[in-house]
């Protein structure tokens, strides 16, 4: 499902989840089904944010390494140099 995007399946997959005595994949399952409608265009749709979110998690990692040691004109420079 994941890897041929094959989203339309999902539905079918939350079902046979339910039926199996897993709580743990229950919880996940009532999660999924909070926002069907974009876990399905996710795993069907070829477009991805995955270059984005590379970018913000590398300026947190930035924000994180200098938190408490200077202002914010040292954490912007490194955050533009660090490419």
């Amino acid at each position: 499902m994941l890897i041929d995007r094959q989203g339309e399946r999902l539905p079918e997959w939350l079902d046979a989840v339910r039926q199996d005595g897993l709580p743990s994949l229950h919880t996940l399952a009532t999660g999924i089904d909070r926002d069907l409608d974009a876990v399905i265009a996710g795993l069907t749709l070829p477009w991805s944010s995955g270059v984005v979110e590379g970018h913000a998690n590398r300026i947190k990692m930035i924000k994180r390494q200098m938190y408490g040691r200077a202002g914010f004109k040292l954490l912007r420079k490194r955050v533009l140099l660090a490419s």
